[in-house]
Protein backbone atom coordinates (compact mmCIF):
# COMPACT_ATOMS: atom_id res chain seq x y z
CA UNK A 1 0.00 0.00 0.00
CA UNK A 2 1.49 3.37 -0.81
CA UNK A 3 0.38 7.09 -0.43
CA UNK A 4 1.83 9.96 -2.62
CA UNK A 5 1.99 13.89 -0.49
CA UNK A 6 3.57 16.08 -3.21
CA UNK A 7 6.63 14.41 -3.87
CA UNK A 8 7.02 11.90 -1.14
CA UNK A 9 5.76 8.88 -1.21
CA UNK A 10 4.89 6.59 1.71
CA UNK A 11 4.61 2.62 1.44
CA UNK A 12 3.85 0.28 3.98
CA UNK A 13 5.31 -2.87 4.73
CA UNK A 14 3.08 -5.02 6.71
CA UNK A 15 4.64 -7.80 9.97
CA UNK A 16 1.40 -8.90 11.40
CA UNK A 17 -2.20 -8.24 11.42
CA UNK A 18 -4.49 -9.19 14.19
CA UNK A 19 -8.33 -9.14 14.83
CA UNK A 20 -9.20 -9.28 18.33
CA UNK A 21 -6.82 -10.29 21.34
CA UNK A 22 -6.61 -6.64 21.87
CA UNK A 23 -8.55 -5.95 25.04
CA UNK A 24 -6.02 -5.52 26.89
CA UNK A 25 -4.50 -2.82 25.67
CA UNK A 26 -7.75 -0.70 25.36
CA UNK A 27 -10.15 -2.42 27.94
CA UNK A 28 -12.80 0.28 27.26
CA UNK A 29 -13.22 -0.84 23.71
CA UNK A 30 -16.05 -4.13 24.29
CA UNK A 31 -17.67 -5.35 21.45
CA UNK A 32 -21.07 -3.15 22.90
CA UNK A 33 -19.12 0.11 22.91
CA UNK A 34 -17.23 -0.73 19.10
CA UNK A 35 -19.93 -1.69 17.35
CA UNK A 36 -22.13 1.39 17.53
CA UNK A 37 -19.10 2.94 15.78
CA UNK A 38 -20.35 2.53 12.47
CA UNK A 39 -17.46 3.83 10.60
CA UNK A 40 -14.92 1.40 12.06
CA UNK A 41 -16.13 -1.51 9.77
CA UNK A 42 -14.89 -2.88 7.88
CA UNK A 43 -11.44 -2.02 8.04
CA UNK A 44 -10.82 -1.20 11.78
CA UNK A 45 -13.55 -3.28 13.55
CA UNK A 46 -15.18 -6.85 12.35
CA UNK A 47 -18.75 -6.98 12.42
CA UNK A 48 -18.76 -8.73 15.73
CA UNK A 49 -17.11 -5.47 17.05
CA UNK A 50 -13.82 -6.82 17.47
CA UNK A 51 -10.54 -4.58 16.54
CA UNK A 52 -8.43 -5.02 13.69
CA UNK A 53 -5.03 -3.98 14.39
CA UNK A 54 -1.60 -3.43 12.64
CA UNK A 55 1.75 -3.89 13.13
CA UNK A 56 3.57 -2.14 10.08
CA UNK A 57 6.67 0.19 9.33
CA UNK A 58 6.26 3.22 7.05
CA UNK A 59 9.00 3.64 4.13
CA UNK A 60 9.30 7.36 3.51
CA UNK A 61 10.94 8.47 0.27
CA UNK A 62 12.12 11.94 -0.51
CA UNK A 63 13.67 12.97 -3.89
CA UNK A 64 17.72 11.90 -1.61
CA UNK A 65 15.92 10.32 1.91
CA UNK A 66 14.70 6.46 2.21
CA UNK A 67 13.21 6.45 5.71
CA UNK A 68 11.67 3.61 7.67
CA UNK A 69 9.32 4.74 10.29
CA UNK A 70 9.09 2.23 13.20
CA UNK A 71 10.45 -1.36 13.14
CA UNK A 72 8.10 -3.49 14.68
CA UNK A 73 8.86 -7.15 16.23
CA UNK A 74 11.67 -8.25 14.82
CA UNK A 75 12.83 -12.09 14.28
CA UNK A 76 14.49 -14.17 17.27
CA UNK A 77 13.62 -11.83 19.69
CA UNK A 78 13.53 -13.43 23.61
CA UNK A 79 11.74 -11.90 26.85
CA UNK A 80 8.56 -10.35 25.07
CA UNK A 81 5.46 -10.30 27.41
CA UNK A 82 3.57 -11.45 24.38
CA UNK A 83 4.03 -15.16 23.62
CA UNK A 84 3.64 -14.79 19.84
CA UNK A 85 6.02 -11.85 19.58
CA UNK A 86 9.24 -14.21 20.73
CA UNK A 87 11.19 -16.54 18.23
CA UNK A 88 9.22 -14.72 15.17
CA UNK A 89 10.45 -15.98 11.93
CA UNK A 90 8.57 -13.81 9.77
CA UNK A 91 9.30 -12.57 6.00
CA UNK A 92 9.37 -8.98 7.00
CA UNK A 93 13.21 -8.07 5.44
CA UNK A 94 12.15 -10.05 2.20
CA UNK A 95 8.89 -8.18 1.72
CA UNK A 96 11.03 -5.02 2.06
CA UNK A 97 12.97 -6.05 -0.69
CA UNK A 98 10.00 -7.10 -2.95
CA UNK A 99 8.65 -3.89 -2.77
CA UNK A 100 11.84 -2.27 -3.56
CA UNK A 101 13.69 -1.64 -0.46
CA UNK A 102 16.53 -3.92 0.73
CA UNK A 103 17.95 -3.11 3.74
CA UNK A 104 21.32 -1.91 2.56
CA UNK A 105 19.09 1.21 0.34
CA UNK A 106 17.96 2.80 3.64
CA UNK A 107 19.55 5.95 4.72
CA UNK A 108 17.69 6.52 8.05
CA UNK A 109 15.69 4.68 10.64
CA UNK A 110 13.41 6.77 12.39
CA UNK A 111 11.99 5.66 15.58
CA UNK A 112 8.64 7.11 16.98
CA UNK A 113 9.27 5.82 20.72
CA UNK A 114 11.55 2.74 22.26
CA UNK A 115 8.60 0.36 22.67
CA UNK A 116 8.99 -3.52 21.42
CA UNK A 117 7.10 -3.05 18.48
CA UNK A 118 9.05 0.17 17.41
CA UNK A 119 12.46 -0.99 17.09
CA UNK A 120 12.11 -5.01 17.08
CA UNK A 121 14.03 -4.89 13.34
CA UNK A 122 16.47 -2.11 14.24
CA UNK A 123 18.58 -5.20 14.81
CA UNK A 124 19.17 -8.84 13.56
CA UNK A 125 20.51 -12.03 14.79
CA UNK A 126 24.36 -13.08 13.12
CA UNK A 127 26.18 -15.51 14.52
CA UNK A 128 24.91 -15.38 17.58
CA UNK A 129 25.08 -11.62 17.77
CA UNK A 130 22.67 -8.69 17.39
CA UNK A 131 23.70 -6.24 14.55
CA UNK A 132 22.00 -3.15 13.12
CA UNK A 133 19.72 -4.21 10.24
CA UNK A 134 20.05 -1.53 8.32
CA UNK A 135 24.29 -1.11 8.11
CA UNK A 136 24.12 2.07 6.02
CA UNK A 137 21.56 3.56 8.05
CA UNK A 138 21.60 6.27 10.74
CA UNK A 139 18.93 5.40 13.77
CA UNK A 140 17.44 8.76 15.04
CA UNK A 141 15.89 8.04 18.25
CA UNK A 142 14.66 10.37 20.64
CA UNK A 143 17.24 11.93 23.01
CA UNK A 144 14.29 12.29 26.12
CA UNK A 145 12.69 8.76 25.13
CA UNK A 146 16.40 7.19 25.61
CA UNK A 147 17.20 9.03 28.90
CA UNK A 148 14.03 7.87 30.07
CA UNK A 149 14.35 4.50 29.19
CA UNK A 150 17.50 3.45 29.87
CA UNK A 151 17.36 4.88 33.76
CA UNK A 152 13.83 3.36 34.08
CA UNK A 153 14.38 0.27 37.39
CA UNK A 154 11.03 -1.22 37.31
CA UNK A 155 10.67 -2.48 33.50
CA UNK A 156 13.08 -5.33 33.01
CA UNK A 157 11.31 -6.11 29.64
CA UNK A 158 12.54 -2.36 28.62
CA UNK A 159 16.32 -3.96 29.86
CA UNK A 160 15.73 -6.65 27.53
CA UNK A 161 14.66 -4.70 24.47
CA UNK A 162 17.41 -2.00 25.10
CA UNK A 163 19.94 -4.91 25.18
CA UNK A 164 18.39 -6.36 22.25
CA UNK A 165 17.57 -3.42 20.00
CA UNK A 166 18.37 -0.28 20.79
CA UNK A 167 22.02 -0.66 22.64
CA UNK A 168 23.73 -2.44 19.63
CA UNK A 169 23.01 0.29 17.57
CA UNK A 170 24.23 2.84 20.09
CA UNK A 171 27.47 0.66 20.20
CA UNK A 172 27.86 0.53 16.10
CA UNK A 173 28.00 4.63 16.25
CA UNK A 174 24.85 4.53 14.09
CA UNK A 175 22.14 6.19 16.79
CA UNK A 176 21.59 9.94 16.59
CA UNK A 177 19.79 11.34 19.53
CA UNK A 178 17.29 13.89 18.15
CA UNK A 179 14.58 16.60 20.09
CA UNK A 180 11.18 15.87 19.87
CA UNK A 181 10.64 18.70 17.69
CA UNK A 182 13.55 17.69 15.36
CA UNK A 183 13.62 18.86 11.32
CA UNK A 184 14.98 15.56 10.11
CA UNK A 185 14.80 16.83 6.35
CA UNK A 186 13.23 19.98 3.76
CA UNK A 187 10.07 17.25 4.23
CA UNK A 188 10.48 15.48 7.15
CA UNK A 189 9.62 16.99 10.89
CA UNK A 190 8.94 15.68 14.11
CA UNK A 191 5.97 16.69 16.10
CA UNK A 192 5.59 15.87 20.23
CA UNK A 193 2.63 13.86 20.91
CA UNK A 194 3.60 12.92 24.62
CA UNK A 195 1.88 10.72 27.00
CA UNK A 196 2.24 7.27 25.56
CA UNK A 197 5.59 8.05 26.30
CA UNK A 198 7.68 10.42 27.84
CA UNK A 199 9.37 11.34 24.64
CA UNK A 200 6.74 10.49 21.89
CA UNK A 201 6.92 12.14 18.64
CA UNK A 202 4.81 11.72 15.39
CA UNK A 203 6.53 12.40 12.20
CA UNK A 204 5.06 15.06 10.16
CA UNK A 205 5.43 15.06 5.81
CA UNK A 206 4.70 18.38 4.21
CA UNK A 207 5.59 19.03 0.38
CA UNK A 208 4.41 20.68 -2.40
CA UNK A 209 1.65 22.02 -0.21
CA UNK A 210 0.36 18.97 0.81
CA UNK A 211 0.68 17.34 4.62
CA UNK A 212 0.95 13.48 6.03
CA UNK A 213 1.21 13.00 9.40
CA UNK A 214 2.70 9.33 10.70
CA UNK A 215 0.72 8.74 14.38
CA UNK A 216 3.21 6.82 16.28
CA UNK A 217 0.95 5.38 19.18
CA UNK A 218 -0.32 8.69 20.30
CA UNK A 219 -3.49 6.84 19.34
CA UNK A 220 -3.68 3.33 18.63
CA UNK A 221 -6.75 2.16 17.20
CA UNK A 222 -9.18 4.41 14.97
CA UNK A 223 -11.69 4.12 17.67
CA UNK A 224 -9.60 6.48 19.88
CA UNK A 225 -10.27 9.28 17.15
CA UNK A 226 -14.14 8.21 18.55
CA UNK A 227 -13.33 8.13 21.98
CA UNK A 228 -10.36 10.32 22.73
CA UNK A 229 -10.46 9.54 25.98
CA UNK A 230 -9.75 6.15 26.10
CA UNK A 231 -6.23 5.31 27.06
CA UNK A 232 -4.51 2.23 26.42
CA UNK A 233 -2.37 0.08 29.62
CA UNK A 234 0.48 0.88 27.86
CA UNK A 235 0.56 4.72 28.20
CA UNK A 236 2.84 6.23 30.47
CA UNK A 237 0.72 9.19 31.69
CA UNK A 238 -2.91 8.72 30.44
CA UNK A 239 -4.24 12.27 31.13
CA UNK A 240 -1.31 13.78 28.82
CA UNK A 241 -2.17 11.37 26.52
CA UNK A 242 -5.70 12.02 26.16
CA UNK A 243 -4.98 16.12 26.14
CA UNK A 244 -2.61 15.26 23.07
CA UNK A 245 -5.22 12.92 21.21
CA UNK A 246 -7.79 16.87 21.62
CA UNK A 247 -4.74 19.10 20.78
CA UNK A 248 -3.99 17.25 17.62
CA UNK A 249 -7.67 16.30 16.53
CA UNK A 250 -8.33 20.18 16.86
CA UNK A 251 -5.22 21.06 14.83
CA UNK A 252 -5.50 18.49 11.79
CA UNK A 253 -9.75 17.69 11.95
CA UNK A 254 -10.80 19.06 8.64
CA UNK A 255 -7.60 19.57 6.74
CA UNK A 256 -6.72 18.05 3.98
CA UNK A 257 -3.97 16.95 5.99
CA UNK A 258 -3.78 12.37 5.49
CA UNK A 259 -3.51 10.45 9.02
CA UNK A 260 -1.43 7.27 8.48
CA UNK A 261 -2.14 5.35 11.58
CA UNK A 262 0.93 3.19 12.63
CA UNK A 263 -1.42 0.45 14.02
CA UNK A 264 -4.11 1.19 11.84
CA UNK A 265 -5.31 -1.78 9.75
CA UNK A 266 -6.94 -2.31 6.61
CA UNK A 267 -7.12 1.13 4.74
CA UNK A 268 -4.81 2.32 6.93
CA UNK A 269 -4.98 6.36 6.22
CA UNK A 270 -7.38 8.93 6.02
CA UNK A 271 -8.86 12.55 6.94
CA UNK A 272 -9.69 13.37 10.13
CA UNK A 273 -13.35 15.34 10.12
CA UNK A 274 -15.79 16.74 12.60
CA UNK A 275 -18.56 14.25 13.25
CA UNK A 276 -21.31 16.26 16.02
CA UNK A 277 -19.49 16.58 18.94
CA UNK A 278 -16.44 14.28 18.36
CA UNK A 279 -14.39 13.16 15.38
CA UNK A 280 -13.83 10.29 12.35
CA UNK A 281 -11.60 9.03 9.77
CA UNK A 282 -12.90 9.54 6.28
CA UNK A 283 -11.36 6.71 4.47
Amino acid sequence: MKWTIGGVTVTKIVELEVTGGTRFLLPQATPEEILPIGWLRPHFADENGRLRMSIHSFVVETADRRIVVDTCLGNDKQGRRIPHWNDRTGPFLADMAAAGFPAESIDTVLCTHLHVDHVGWNTRLENGKWVPTFPRARYLMGRAEYQHWRTVQDRPDMETIFADSVTPIVEAGLARMVEIDEQVCDEISLVPTLGHTPGHVSVLIRSRGEQALITGDFMHHPCQIARPDWSTLADSDPDEGIATRHAMFQRFADTPALILGTHFAGVTAGRLVRDGDGYRLDV
